[in-house]
């Protein structure tokens, strides 16, 4: 249910209807159903290392170990400074939509934001149980959302709801179901959808930084990647379908919808097309849920990362103590007083916000783009050192063919950030800066580390195999 959930908030609710607006329903689905399957590659991927060593580092042990220290010290660090930022954000943008009830006004915004980061930290402290029950109850209200959703949509595609039959119309509307006109300006659009689905999904692993803690990694890791993520992929891929039917891609409505609108949700429309008076309402809780959800999740991974990198001598060793719950109050504790930082300046400078998000942006990409190489190199070095692949208690379906994907797609899905430069040649220096600062940031973390340590990439005969 936490797997389930943890990849359904804003992306679903909220960017999807952007998707269909900018490729058409056709497009959209094909984005989707393409980043879905790299997705689905990269957690088999991930499954495969996580059930041979459970870690709470995760990637980044993975990638110390298996390619280069240096890369692990960089996407140890950029994933960190990742969900620190999404934890500050999200704080803030749940104080703005509890605002939706007038009721709630009485407290200002930034009361709202520190109430709730109280929470989350709160979460956190307890133990790592308390936080899987917040997460599962998180996880739970969404998953019924969806459910809901896609039963009132296709009762409404077929007129039993709403009173009228729509069927296809919407979806062959004018220029759709493929929106860009000839092939390049189709490619163009769906590239578009890819980074707006790369962002739906990421979350994803989070599986392999919670298996350091599992009970019992090398059943339940398996199983989650198996049951959830087709249950995740078919969640996204129906509900854009019952979106593209039911609400035209022409519609203003699908353009700039965030959480501060919530009217604008293509999952409001539908359910005002069913004649749910009170749909606005609804989602504006559910979207709350969503937000809290990704914050209480952003704490978690993020206080594991730095737990982990204290652990692996990559930040202060202290990092590594834990409490008698085995939570790393220390780690925590660091990463609240940064995620407070942040959540300052955001109050008091919102130009610097734009440009600290940035440096963030990539990072959940470049982090697949790590799990897929680690895996490359993890395989190839089981093999080189003569161990029988038939030992794992998981293997990863496809390899190579499907590490190799995951590298492309993310490559592309990197450089396509801004697709006006790349196949236009419109060049705007603040657009460049803002759109691929996150790879300085995180080449900075690579170099700093490789010039000091003076590291190089493992051999394949070198690289540690051991399960400790």
């Amino acid at each position: 249910m936490i797997a389930i959930g943890g990849c359904i908030g804003t992306g679903l609710f909220m960017a999807s209807g952007e998707a269909i607006r900018s490729a058409g329903p056709g497009g959209a689905l094909i984005a989707y159903a393409a980043i879905g399957l790299m997705v689905y590659f990269l957690m088999t991927s991930l499954g495969e290392m996580a059930t041979y060593l459970p870690v709470s580092g995760s990637f980044s042990t993975y990638a110390s170990r298996y390619v280069d220290p240096s890369l692990g010290f960089a996407l140890g660090w950029n994933y960190w400074f990742n969900w620190v930022i999404t934890v500050a954000v999200d704080v803030s943008i749940a104080a703005i939509v509890i605002s939706y009830w007038e009721p709630m006004t009485i407290i200002p915004t930034w009361g709202w934001s520190l109430i709730f980061f109280s929470i989350i930290v709160l979460l956190n402290m307890l133990s790592v149980k308390a936080y899987g029950e917040s997460e599962y109850w998180f996880s739970f209200i969404k998953v019924v959302t969806v459910i809901v959703f896609l039963a009132v949509g296709l009762l409404t595609i077929f007129g039993i709801m709403g009173g009228e039959y729509i069927g296809f119309k919407n979806f062959n509307l004018d220029d759709a179901p493929l929106l860009g006109g000839d092939f390049s300006g189709r490619f163009l659009s769906i590239l578009g959808v890819f980074l707006i689905a790369g962002f739906s999904f990421q979350g994803t692993e989070l599986i392999g930084i919670t298996a350091g803690e599992s009970e019992d990694p090398e059943k339940n890791i398996p199983k989650a990647i198996k049951q959830v993520f087709w249950r995740i992929l078919i969640f996204y891929i129906l509900a854009i379908f019952v979106i593209g039917l039911i609400i035209p891609y022409t519609s203003p409505q699908l353009l700039g919808a965030d959480v501060s609108e919530i009217a604008k949700s293509p999952f409001t429309l539908v359910f005002e097309k069913a004649h749910w008076t009170f749909a606005a309402a609804l989602m504006n809780a559910v979207i709350l849920t969503s937000i809290l959800s990704a914050g209480n999740s952003g704490m978690y991974a993020s206080t594991r990362m730095l737990y982990a990198m204290g652990k692996d001598g990559m930040a202060h060793k202290n990092f590594q103590k834990t409490n008698k719950h085995g939570v790393p109050v220390l780690a925590l504790l660091a990463t609240a007083l940064v995620v407070m930082v942040i959540f300052v300046i955001q109050a008091n400078f919102e130009k610097a916000v734009d440009y600290v998000l940035a440096a963030s942006g990539l990072t959940g990409f470049i982090a697949w783009l790590g799990i897929a190489l680690s895996h490359y190199r993890f395989r190839r070095a089981y093999v080189k050192q003569g161990k029988d692949i038939n030992d794992l208690v998981y293997k990863a379906k496809w390899f190579p063919f499907g590490p190799i994907l995951a590298v492309i797609l993310c490559v592309l899905v990197i450089i396509g950030q801004d697709s006006k430069l790349i196949f236009e040649g419109v060049f705007d220096l603040e657009g460049v800066i803002i759109t691929y600062m996150g790879i300085p940031f995180f080449l900075f973390f690579y170099f700093y580390h490789k010039l000091k340590y003076k590291t190089s990439i493992v051999p394949l005969n070198e690289v540690d195999l051991s399960k400790k």
